[in-house]
Formats: structure tokens, C-alpha cells, sequence
């Protein structure tokens, strides 16, 4: 080192600096920008069914005819049983408390871990907060089709319980299927696939079936709808945390290389 000319010490520095970049570059390129990852997941998960093979369309159909058997054989009593149970009561204070896990307090959640991640940095939360913003926005939207294209008459307009008007120009009639409910599952579907323990996976989930019991008890919703809102949000968390997982991990950056006898670039990713 003694002998070593200033051009070599600095190259020498400099290659050791840029030695370091790569590995934050890296970690980085794992966490793409909001944008970027909810349009993959919008792609991701409405091409699906062109990958599906034959095990997945038939769990497609036990699932509708789960959904269709609930509408046949409970609608109706779990209807009947929900208003027979007592108003201004503790626990109906509880449950409209509870269902705002569906809406008011879902947003809330979802914002506070985006601002969280935002201001740590820390690479889970955003992670997190990413995947809890992207499958939100794409089961509401499957749910919003879902209830434009059936128009099913809630439980307190008294029409019965297979009155689906079908698609209207101005659709008043959105029973099937509960947004609330679905909001619910696809944050609990999240939050369980993103964290091990289980008692994460307990109050995730519970919480999100109060929330469709509370739909159930305002009579805003029938089983069935719950039901498909609990198919729905389930899937599309899983799914979207799944995916996200092998997409974050495909990020590549080129960066440049420098040393003593070395000027390039380098491919930086997960494979």
C-alpha cells in the first residue's frame, strides 16, 4: 500500500464504498413503489382463471355452490333469528361498534401502516401496508361488480331472499355481497398471511366475522351474502400476499462497478 499512486487509493476507496451500495440498492429493489405493485396485483389477480387448471375451477364451483347452499337452507333462519334478538343493548352497541372494522376503521388501519412505513422506512410495514391497500381496492372492486350485476334486495326491503333484480342503469339493490364484510376478510387475510403468530390469525379473522354478524344483526346482509364477502376477501388477501412475495422478490437494478482494473456494471436481485 505504500508504493499504491493516489488514482489506485481512490479507486481503491471508491470500490469499497460502491461495494456497500449494492446491498442497500437490493433491499430496496424488494419494496417496488405503491403504484407500481397495485397494478401488478390488479393484473395478477383478475388473469387468474387463465391459469387456473381443473383442481382450481372446481374449487371455484364447491365455493359457488357453498355460497348457493347457504342461500337455500339459511337465509331465511338466520333472518328470522336476527330479528328476534334485542335492540339497545350492550352487545348491540358492541356490534355497530364493531362493524366499522368494515369500513371506518379498515381506511384508518390501512392509512396509519402506510404513514407508518412511510416515516420508518421499515421495509415489513410497508410491505405490509402495500399488500393491505392493493387487495382492498381489487375486492371491492370484484365486490362492486358483483353487486352492480345482481342487484339483490336487502333483508329490510322485505322482497324475500332470492329477489336479484339483475343489472339496472341505477342499482339501489346491493345485498350481494356485503362490502363490509369483504373489506374485513381481505385485511385479515393480510395481516395472517403477512404475520406467523396466531394469534394474529385469531383476532384477525374473528374480528372479521363480527363484523359479517353485524351486517346479519342491522339486517343489511343475508348469510349467503356474508358468505361470498368472506370467499371473496379471503381469497383475494392470500393471493395478493402471495404474489407480492415472488414480485418484490423479481426487482433488478443495474448497478456500476469500479476497482483497480474493473469498470462495469452489476445486475443486483433476488432469484
Amino acid at each position: 500500500m505504500k508504493n499504491a499512486s493516489p488514482l489506485r487509493l481512490r479507486a481503491l476507496l471508491c470500490s469499497a464504498i460502491l461495494t456497500l451500495i449494492p446491498a442497500h440498492l437490493a433491499h430496496a429493489a424488494e419494496t417496488p413503489g405503491l403504484g407500481s405493485v397495485i397494478v401488478e396485483d390488479y393484473k395478477h389477480v383478475f388473469t387468474a382463471p387463465t391459469r387456473w387448471e381443473a383442481q382450481d375451477w372446481k374449487n371455484a364451483g364447491w365455493a359457488a355452490l357453498a355460497v348457493a347452499g347457504v342461500s337455500f337452507v339459511a337465509d331465511a333462519e338466520v333472518r328470522d333469528y336476527m330479528r328476534k334478538q334485542p335492540r339497545g343493548t350492550d352487545t348491540h352497541d358492541f356490534l355497530n361498534k364493531v362493524e366499522n372494522f368494515g369500513q371506518t376503521y379498515a381506511f384508518g388501519l390501512m392509512g396509519s401502516y402506510y404513514l407508518a412505513g412511510a416515516i420508518t422506512s421499515d421495509e415489513k410495514t410497508v410491505q405490509v401496508s402495500q399488500d393491505l391497500i392493493a387487495a382492498s381496492m381489487i375486492s371491492a372492486t370484484i365486490n362492486q361488480t358483483i353487486k352492480t350485476t345482481t342487484s339483490r334486495y336487502r333483508p329490510r326491503d322485505n322482497q324475500g331472499t332470492r329477489n336479484f333484480q339483475g343489472y339496472t342503469v341505477l342499482n339501489n339493490n346491493t345485498s350481494f355481497a356485503s362490502g363490509h364484510a369483504t373489506e374485513a376478510f381481505t385485511l385479515a387475510a393480510v395481516f395472517a398471511s403477512h404475520y406467523e403468530a396466531a394469534w394474529v390469525s385469531y383476532a384477525a379473522y374473528s374480528t372479521a366475522g363480527l363484523v359479517a354478524v353485524a351486517r346479519m344483526y342491522n339486517d343489511a346482509h343475508f348469510a349467503s351474502d356474508v358468505t361470498a364477502s368472506a370467499l371473496i376477501g379471503t381469497l383475494v388477501g392470500k393471493s395478493v400476499v402471495s404474489h407480492n412475495r415472488s414480485f418484490r422478490g423479481k426487482q433488478l437494478v443495474l448497478l456500476p462497478m469500479f476497482g483497480p482494473d474493473l469498470t462495469g456494471v452489476q445486475l443486483v436481485g433476488n432469484f
